[in-house]
């Protein structure tokens, strides 16, 4: 037996996100089904994550165990001649047997990227959120500042990411290593978050950027900010920014 290890890229706009769902597309049944065709063989394939429908990844990692012996460069190949467009394997590789991509993961890079003014290009819909007036970086930057470290989290967690009532585990508690606002010097009507750490409650980077943009309309002021992480109701944070302006930068081991 062998531990497969594919690193995948995908443009998630089609799919109503990662897990397998037996009525609608998902990238997980996709992948599934060609490796089914590829190795003879029904696999389950375990992602690193469970991005949601419309979220784009750049390094989405996953495995599964299989008999085959197809070497590593024919899984990129075969499986990328049999895979729509909007997604690709960029390397195979063989672990432990005991590696898990989810449960062996360590932290996680997301990006969200926004465009400001009047008009969103129609290419750049999909891969961006749109808003039509310009935020106040510098307190969002303040405010973003404000999350690196050791939090709970709850604030920014939607429902149905975890059981409340498990006591055991580290609970909504997180610890962010990077938390970064980017603006290419250039392009004055682009920015972006980065924001990594060693895990990430459902939807929590995209009510992270929601609440933010509240911040950068002036609704919501850096000390505010700093009470609604204090709070750990998510009552009493922002909305949650869509899915699109979203991706999944790397997954660390």
């Amino acid at each position: 037996m062998r531990n497969i290890l594919l690193t995948i890229a995908y443009d998630g706009t089609a799919y109503s996100g990662w897990q397998r769902q037996h009525d609608r597309p998902t990238l997980q049944g996709t992948l599934e089904d060609r490796i089914r065709i590829i190795t003879g063989e029904q696999v389950s394939l375990h992602g690193a994550g469970r991005t949601d429908a419309g979220v784009h990844a750049l390094a989405m990692t996953a495995n599964f165990i299989t008999r085959t012996s197809i070497p590593y460069t024919g899984f990129v190949k075969g499986l990328n001649s049999m895979l729509p467009a909007d997604i690709r394997i960029l390397a195979a590789e063989e672990r432990a047997p005991g590696f898990h991509a989810r449960k062996n993961a360590i932290g996680k890079e997301y990006q969200y990227f926004i465009r400001t003014g009047e008009i969103c290009l129609p290419t750049e819909r999909l891969y961006c959120h749109h808003i039509s007036w310009t935020p106040k970086l510098e307190l969002m930057r303040e405010s973003l500042g404000l999350l690196k470290g050791k939090h709970d989290f709850t604030s920014f967690e939607a429902s149905g990411s975890r059981d409340p009532s498990v006591v055991s585990g580290r609970g909504a508690v997180r610890t962010l290593t990077r938390v970064e606002l980017l603006r290419p010097e250039k392009c004055a009507d682009h920015f972006s978050m980065v924001i990594a750490g060693d895990g990430f409650l459902r939807h929590m980077v995209r009510n992270i950027v929601g609440t933010l943009l509240e911040v950068g309309r002036g609704s919501i002021t850096p000390s505010g900010f700093a009470e609604i992480l204090a709070a750990r109701d998510r009552n009493e944070a922002g909305p949650t920014a869509p899915a699109q302006g979203l991706f999944l930068n790397r997954v660390d081991y």
